[in-house]
């Protein structure tokens, strides 16, 4: 009961983290052309750094109230590899896998079906811009670039949770400028599953390869590599029993 509880609890998640992507978006794009900045300026990058980070401390909260949920496999891979998540197990991360994909797609449908036409352009999920090989391997650099930050910012990092969040919001920042250019926003397989499965891809070896067979690569040889960097126990990430 409690794997399915953690499984509902991702889906719920993700489905609201795919909404607030292009949502982040536009009131990005909002902001900048009210006040009169380039979005590639340092002042743009700094807007996009504080939204991301308003972002990632509320959903934060958001996975705080559903029991500690998750909203992309590749971070649940890196926590787990690295021995952070003593409640896991590889049943549970099977259950967990399809739940947060199932989310993805809800959450694509839910933008589809309810965002205003003028706003349609901000719809865009990932895409391949590159050839087969050279997309999988920058979504598997990047997202171990990616995962083996979030380890050592969550883990290693300030005590503060507002500094944590700073941190994060500028790596996924600079990370979304890079990979912009070989495979569209990713790094979280939930999020390209979700548009593949509108287009009609989700079967597609593209699909498997490129955004899920490398990303869940690259969070394990995060994860290794945080472990051999880290000889000292670190606490185990745990969710408070009731009592």
């Amino acid at each position: 009961m409690g794997v399915l509880k953690d499984a509902m609890g991702d889906a719920i998640l993700t489905s609201m983290w795919i909404v607030s992507i292009p949502l982040t978006r536009i009131l990005i794009s909002i902001f900048i052309s009210y006040v009169g900045i380039q979005p590639k300026s340092l002042s743009g990058l700094f807007t996009s750094t504080i939204a991301t980070s308003l972002r990632l401390l509320t959903f934060n909260l958001f996975s705080r109230a559903l029991g500690g949920a998750n909203f992309n496999p590749s971070t649940a891979t890196a926590f787990y590899a690295a021995g952070l998540k003593s409640d896991a197990s590889l049943i549970s991360m099977a259950t967990r896998f399809p739940a947060q994909a199932t989310g993805g797609v809800v959450g694509v449908k839910a933008l589809l079906k309810f965002m205003p036409k003028e706003y349609k352009g901000f719809l865009r999920g990932p895409s391949l811009k590159v050839d087969l090989h050279t997309g999988a391997a920058a979504e598997g650099v990047l997202t171990f670039m990616f995962c083996f930050s979030v380890l050592m910012v969550v883990v290693r990092g300030p005590k503060s949770p507002f500094l944590k969040v700073w941190l994060l919001s500028y790596v996924t920042t600079g990370l979304y400028f890079l990979r912009s250019g070989y495979t569209g926003p990713s790094m979280n397989p939930a999020n390209a599953f979700g548009w593949a499965y509108e287009n009609d891809l989700h079967n597609s070896w593209e699909q498997f390869y490129v955004y899920w067979a490398c990303p869940i690569i690259g969070a394990i040889v995060a994860a290794c590599l945080f472990r051999a960097l880290s000889p000292k126990p670190v606490i185990k990430i745990t969710k408070k029993k009731k009592e």
